[in-house]
């Protein structure tokens, strides 16, 4: 027996194989069955082994344990299934965005009129398209800062108002109602209807995340979709999708597919939630939890005061009447004591600074007469000061400040100063007088 081959094909453009043995080219009509017959027996067998190299997109695992999935280049699709008990050999998790090399053979499924390809083993071919420039996009953004952890901002506990940023016939609204009803019927729940997927989908989603904070419609913001394929949740890893949720001035939560599922704007984001329903759980406090609280609130409170209200009845009941005024003394005395003591100290301390005070005062009148000029003038002595004279050479004598002991010029020390037929002016302890200088002796 030959041994058995794999091949990986790539059929020209304008190349088919050629026309099984078995087809029929008269002008009688082929039933459905016969026809799809023809196909089946045509690709089954002459593609009963194969090695297709694609980028893995759906992926779904069944209850059954079957995966299903679709390999696709940038032109095709094609639908794949790998049994359970091959998954087991395998040894990786098939995820979408890889890309695979899956080796086996081409089915058609007769009742549904499609084809397939049933996957015997597959290896890794490398990181798929999506993946990559997703993870480059995540890379850029990420340098920016728009992920720092300091940028993001706590969720308040009690929100009044939550809005919802997904499409509204999604099973993500179905469920975050369901949640809010259920944990707190009083969050209010505004719609801010969008597409989750497809061309223009993240445009929207990001004027929808502007418009919210522009009009500030609410306390917290909810921004994603149900699961879906890698494919169908690109929007929410869009560039503009991922900024405007950095940009929020309201807080954002995250909700986009299921727990496996990420998007670029969970980083971006202040929180990011598993799933819809659990970001409605974030945003709700349970009734039920709050009324359990309250209640421990309650009685720790009940407790407290109760506990007070027993040690003042015990220190109340040591007190007896006749006690009250002995005890009320024994407290009462050394403080007045100190009080009075108190008292007589700063009286006599007053006293005693008024007396040193006045004394001083005394002392200082004493010193004050013993340097007055007026003083030495009574004991015999006199001011002589010169007259300023006039342009014309004449003295000139002010009689406002001829009095007392002022002058009309500077004070006369020494008779080298002097000059003959010069006028002075001489005070005494009680006049004055003008003289002239009728000889100088130096």
């Amino acid at each position: 027996m030959a041994e058995k081959k794999t091949y990986l094909w790539e059929i020209p453009e304008g190349d088919t194989p050629e026309t099984p043995s078995g087809s029929s080219r008269s002008s009688e009509p082929l039933s459905v069955s016969a026809l799809t017959n023809l196909i089946k027996g045509t690709l089954e067998g002459f593609y009963s082994s194969v090695a297709v190299q694609g980028e893995v997109s759906n992926a779904k695992l069944s209850s059954s344990g079957h995966l299903y999935f679709s390999l696709k280049d940038r032109e095709a699709l094609i639908q794949a299934v790998m049994f359970k008990y091959r998954l087991s050999f395998l040894g990786f998790e098939i995820r979408d965005g890889m890309k695979l090399i899956v080796s086996g053979g081409v089915s058609v499924y007769a009742a549904r009129g499609q084809y397939q390809l049933i996957a015997q083993s597959a290896r890794i071919a490398g990181t798929g398209d999506i993946l990559a420039m997703l993870e480059e996009r995540k890379r850029r953004l990420a340098a920016e800062g728009l992920f720092d952890e300091d940028k993001k901002r706590p969720l308040p506990r009690f929100p009044s108002r939550v809005a919802l940023i997904t499409s509204p016939s999604g099973a993500a609204v179905r469920d975050i109602i369901h949640v809010l009803g259920r944990r707190n019927a009083g969050v209010d729940l505004i719609i801010l209807p969008c597409p989750v997927q497809g061309e223009g989908a993240a445009e929207i989603i990001a004027a929808r995340i502007r418009q919210a904070n522009r009009l500030s419609v609410a306390d917290v913001l909810i921004v994603g979709r149900g699961g879906g394929s890698l494919e169908d949740l690109l929007a929410f890893s869009d560039e503009a999708v991922v900024r405007a949720v950095a940009e929020s001035e309201i807080p954002v939560i995250s909700a986009v597919g299921h727990e496996i599922d990420w998007a670029i704007c969970d980083y971006a984001a202040d929180l990011r939630a598993a799933t819809p329903s659990a970001a409605a759980e974030l945003v709700a406090e349970s009734r039920t939890t709050l009324l359990s609280e309250i209640k421990q609130f309650r009685l720790a409170l009940e407790s407290t005061i109760q506990a007070r209200l027993d040690r003042a009845e015990a220190a109340l009941d040591s007190f007896a009447l006749q006690d009250v005024e002995a005890r009320f003394m024994r407290l009462f005395m050394p403080v007045a004591r100190r009080l009075d003591d108190a008292r007589e100290a700063l009286v006599l301390g007053i006293d005693n600074r008024l007396k040193e005070l006045s004394q001083r005062r005394l002392l200082a009148e004493n010193a004050l007469e013993l340097t007055s000029p007026l003083a030495v003038l009574n004991r015999g002595y006199s001011i002589t000061r010169k007259l300023d004279r006039g342009t014309t050479g004449r003295a000139r004598f002010n009689v406002k400040t001829s009095s007392g002991l002022g002058g009309a010029g500077p004070i006369v020390r020494n008779a080298s100063e002097l000059e003959k037929t010069e006028t002075l002016h001489i005070v005494f302890a009680s006049g004055s007088a003008m003289v002239e200088v009728e000889e100088v002796e130096k």
